[in-house]
C-alpha cells in the first residue's frame, strides 16, 4: 500500500471529522463564517505574492517550447502555432493550450516492445481526463454563482438549465415523483477525479513521481464533489438557508441561519481548506501558464538579436592573455597554442680582448 495516498486520504478524512465534530460541538460560526473569510484571505494574498514573485523572475532569453518550424525562408512552412513569431500568434498559442490543453493533447507514451523495440502512442485518455476535470469543475464553480448573486446572472441560469437536461423520474402506479435535474459536471467531477487518482496508482511511472501534495487535492475536491452530491440528492438541505448564509458572507453581514446541515458545513470547510491551500500548491498551474516563458515568448531568434541586460563590463582574462601567460608550460606539456615564442635570437661571440704582457708570459 503506497504511504504517500494514504497519509492524503487519512488527512481528508481528519478534515471531515473535525468539520462534523465542530458543527456538532455548536461551532457553526467557526465553520460558517471565520474560516471561510480566513482561507479566501489566504488565498487572494498568496495568490498574489505567488504571481508578483513570478513576474520579477527575469527572462533575458526566448526560451519557449517548440514543436515545429521556425519562421524562415520563403519556402519553409512556419509553424505558427508551435514557433509563433509574432504577438498575435503567441495570443493564439495560449488560448489553444489553455482552453483546449494541446501540449497534453500531443503528449505521447513510450512503451517497449519485445525485441527491444519502443512504440509510442498518444496519452489521449490523459488528456480527456484532464479536460473533462478542468471543464466540469468551471461549471460547478459557475452554477454556485447563484448563491452569491442576486439577481442570478443569466449566464449562470443557462449553464445551469444546459448541465441539469438529465432528469430522472420515478413513476408508481398511483403517484409520481422525481429527484432534482441531475448536474452532469457533478458526475464528470467524480469520474474525472477518481481517474486522475487511480491513474497515479496503477501507472508505475507516474507512481513513482507521485508525492503525498499530488493526491491530497484530489481526495480533496474528491471530498467537495460528494458532500454536494449528498447534499443535492440525498441527504437534503435547506437551500434558502444556505444562500442567506453565502450571501451575508459575501455582503460582509454575516449570520448563521437556522436550518443548514451539518453536511453544508462539511462541504463549506473542504471548500475553505482547498481555497487556502491553492495558492501553496501545483495547483497555482492556473496563474503560472499566463507567466510561463515557455509559452508566452515569440520565437524570433533567427531575425532579432537579443542581448543579456546583464552583460555589464566585468574583469575578463581572454584567452589571449591566458596563452600568453601559460604558453611555455602549455608547449612544455604538448599541448596546442595559436602563437608560437619567438625564437630567441643568436648570440654572436665576443671580440677577444688584448691580453696584458704579463698574460703573456704566463702562457709561455
Amino acid at each position: 500500500m503506497n504511504a504517500r495516498y494514504m497519509v492524503s486520504l487519512v488527512t481528508v478524512i481528519v478534515l471531515f471529522l473535525i468539520a462534523w465534530a465542530g458543527t456538532a460541538l455548536g461551532l457553526q460560526v467557526l465553520f460558517g463564517i471565520i474560516i471561510p473569510y480566513a482561507a479566501l484571505l489566504l488565498f487572494i494574498v498568496g495568490f498574489i505574492y505567488r504571481v508578483m514573485n513570478w513576474s520579477r523572475s527575469a527572462v533575458p532569453f526566448r526560451i519557449p517550447t517548440t514543436g515545429g518550424q521556425h519562421k524562415s525562408l520563403p519556402w519553409f512552412t512556419h509553424a505558427q502555432f508551435d514557433c509563433p513569431a509574432t504577438k498575435w500568434q503567441v495570443v493564439v498559442r495560449m488560448a489553444l493550450e489553455i482552453l483546449t490543453f494541446r501540449s497534453l493533447f500531443r503528449n505521447t507514451r513510450m512503451k517497449l516492445k519485445e525485441g527491444g523495440r519502443l512504440s509510442y502512442q498518444l496519452e489521449i485518455f490523459l488528456w480527456v481526463g484532464a479536460l473533462a476535470f478542468h471543464y466540469a469543475f468551471l461549471a460547478v464553480l459557475i452554477r454556485h454563482l447563484r448563491f452569491f448573486t442576486e439577481p442570478v446572472p443569466f449566464f449562470v441560469q443557462l449553464i445551469e438549465n444546459i448541465d441539469s437536461f438529465f432528469r430522472v423520474e420515478i413513476i408508481y402506479p398511483v403517484f409520481k415523483f422525481g429527484i432534482p435535474g441531475v448536474f452532469v459536471s457533478g458526475i464528470v467531477l467524480l469520474l474525472a477525479v477518481a481517474y486522475l487518482f487511480l491513474r497515479r496508482i496503477f501507472t508505475p511511472q507516474v507512481r513513482y513521481i507521485s508525492l503525498a501534495s499530488d493526491y491530497f487535492p484530489l481526495f480533496l475536491i474528491f471530498g467537495i464533489a460528494l458532500t454536494g452530491i449528498l447534499m443535492r440528492y440525498i441527504t437534503k438541505i435547506d437551500v434558502t438557508s444556505a444562500k442567506a448564509l453565502t450571501m451575508g458572507l459575501v455582503t460582509f453581514r454575516p449570520t448563521i441561519p437556522e436550518g443548514v446541515g451539518t453536511i453544508f458545513y462539511i462541504h463549506l470547510f473542504f471548500v475553505s481548506v482547498l481555497l487556502a491551500y491553492f495558492p501553496f500548491s501545483k495547483l497555482m498551474h492556473l496563474g503560472g501558464i499566463f507567466l510561463s516563458p515557455t509559452r508566452n515568448l515569440t520565437t524570433d531568434t533567427r531575425t532579432k538579436r537579443h542581448v543579456n541586460p546583464w552583460n555589464y563590463p566585468v574583469p575578463v582574462h581572454t584567452y589571449e592573455e591566458y596563452e600568453d601567460e601559460f604558453r611555455d608550460k602549455m608547449i612544455e606539456v604538448g599541448l596546442p597554442v595559436e602563437k608560437m615564442p619567438e625564437p630567441e635570437p643568436v648570440k654572436e661571440d665576443a671580440p677577444a680582448k688584448d691580453e696584458t704582457p704579463a698574460e703573456e708570459e704566463e702562457k709561455e
